[in-house]
C-alpha cells in the first residue's frame, strides 16, 4: 500500500539548485579525492548531512555537475540521493566498491551493476514493480568509457546486504551459483529510489576483496588497487563534467 508519507525531501531556503547530473561516491577516501578535483575547477562545497556536496558550475545556469559523498550504507546512501533529487538531480553516476562472488571478477576489474538483490533493510519501503535495475543508456555509456581506457569492465546482478560481517560462505556459494557476481551494501537501495523518483541511476563499483575462494582476499590493501582506482576515478569524474 502506497500510503502518504510523513516527512518529504525537500529543497529548503538557502539550499543550492544542482545540476542534472553529478556523482555520488560511497567511500570517503573516494569522495574526498573527488572532491579535491572539483575544487580544482572553482567547486564550491555546501551541507549535506554527514556527506559533503561540492557543485561544478557550468557557463550557463543549471549546468555544470557535482560531487556528492561519502554515503556508506544503504539509509544512509538513500538519505543523500534523496536530498539531491529534490535539489535537482536527474543523472547520477554511484561510484563505490564491491566484493566479487566469482572468479571472472579480480581485484581492481569495474562492476556495472544491472540489477540488485535486496538484503537491505531500505529498498522495501519504496513501493516499485519489478527488479531494482539501473539505467541501461547510462550503464552503457560507462560500459564504452572504461572498456576504451583498457580497464576489465563486466555488467551482472549484485547481492546487497547490510551485514557485512555476516556474508558466510554458504550465501556466497549460493548467489554465485545463480549467477550473481559481486556483493555491496547500496546499490539495490539506490537503483530503488532512482526508479520511484524517475531519475538515471547506474553504478561503478571497483572490486576491492575477493570472497569466492578458500580464503578472503581483501585486494583494497594493495599499492596497485589504490593507484588503479584513482585511474578510474578520475574517468568517472570527467565522464560526470562531460555529461554537464
Amino acid at each position: 500500500m502506497n500510503e502518504e508519507v510523513i516527512i518529504n525531501p525537500g529543497k529548503e531556503r538557502g539550499e543550492p539548485e544542482l545540476p542534472a547530473s553529478g556523482l555520488l561516491c560511497i567511500n570517503p577516501a573516494d569522495a574526498k579525492f573527488l572532491a579535491e578535483r572539483g575544487a580544482k575547477m572553482s567547486g564550491k562545497r555546501h551541507f549535506l548531512f554527514n556527506s559533503k556536496l561540492h557543485i561544478v558550475s557550468g557557463p550557463e545556469r543549471g549546468s555544470g555537475f557535482f560531487v556528492a559523498g561519502p554515503s556508506i550504507g544503504a539509509p544512509m546512501a538513500v538519505m543523500t540521493l534523496e536530498k539531491l533529487i529534490a535539489l535537482g538531480a536527474k543523472r547520477v553516476v554511484v561510484c563505490g566498491w564491491c566484493g566479487s562472488l566469482n572468479p571472472q571478477l579480480k581485484t581492481g576489474d569495474v562492476l556495472l551493476p544491472t540489477w540488485g538483490l535486496s538484503e537491505e533493510g531500505t529498498s522495501g519501503h519504496y513501493p516499485i514493480s519489478g527488479q531494482a535495475i539501473s539505467s541501461e543508456r547510462l550503464r552503457a555509456e560507462l560500459s564504452t568509457i572504461i572498456l576504451n581506457n583498457q580497464f576489465n569492465c563486466t555488467e551482472g546482478p549484485i547481492w546487497t546486504t547490510d551485514a557485512l560481517f555476516r556474508e558466510t560462505k554458504g550465501k556466497v556459494r549460493d548467489y554465485a551459483q545463480k549467477s550473481i557476481l559481486a556483493v555491496d551494501m547500496e546499490f539495490s537501495a539506490l537503483a530503488t529510489v532512482a526508479i520511484y523518483r524517475k531519475i538515471d541511476l547506474a553504478a561503478a563499483l571497483i572490486v576491492s576483496d575477493q570472497l569466492w575462494g578458500e580464503k578472503w582476499q581483501p585486494g583494497f590493501r594493495n599499492r596497485q588497487f589504490r593507484e588503479n582506482s584513482k585511474k578510474i576515478l578520475n574517468l568517472l569524474f570527467n565522464f560526470t563534467a562531460g555529461m554537464a
